[in-house]
């Protein structure tokens, strides 16, 4: 059920591995509809809160695409996945709290428990977004191959989901990743 007061004509689920471009790709699209339309929500932002709590850290710096906080990941996914099998939608009702913009992008959907819980609660309004980049180039952006953390459910939750409503290929290309960000913003657009 979606929490009350909340009725955005838009969410947008973004998912994709480590390293592809999800911030990116939303964060560039907030910048050309404006942070009164278009809020973007991150799921890991209250999981790492509430992490750095339990566990005595510096909240602010598991935030970042720091070597801080790749210390923890491992053990951080590890404890969200227990704080989900208790309760699947307890992160994605944090992050609708008060929200008001009409247009959500929701930077890093990681499960198909995220996606349902979405699509129940705010029905045909939702969108699947699949940003997808090479290991090439995910590689050069700094990604190396990590296990128990690329081979989690976090990484690869989504990979047999099916048909994604949006792919976005975010493969250095700037050209070819603007035309796509342009075909989006007219999808989006139109829904405001």
């Amino acid at each position: 059920m979606a929490p009350l007061g909340a009725s955005p004509r838009l969410v947008l689920l973004f998912s994709g591995k480590r390293k592809s471009g999800k911030d990116f790709v939303t964060e560039r699209l907030q910048s050309r509809l404006g942070g009164n339309v278009c809020a973007i929500l991150r799921l890991s932002g209250p999981l790492k809160e509430q992490y750095a709590r339990e566990h005595g850290l510096d909240f602010q710096r598991l935030l970042d695409a720091s070597t801080y906080k790749e210390t923890y990941r491992r053990d951080m996914i590890s404890w969200g996945e227990q704080k989900r099998q208790a309760d699947p939608g307890f992160f994605c009702r944090k992050i609708v709290e008060g929200v008001s913009q009409p247009i959500w992008l929701v930077s890093d959907t990681r499960r198909a428990s995220d996606i349902q819980w979405f699509q129940e609660a705010y029905g045909v309004v939702t969108q699947t977004v699949r940003v997808v980049a090479s290991e090439q180039s995910r590689q050069q952006r700094g990604w190396v191959f990590t296990p128990g953390v690329d081979d989690a459910e976090s990484e690869c939750g989504l990979d047999n989901f099916g048909d994604f409503d949006w792919v976005i290929e975010n493969h250095g290309d700037e050209q070819c990743l603007e035309d796509q960000l342009e075909h989006l913003l007219e999808f989006i657009q139109a829904k405001l």
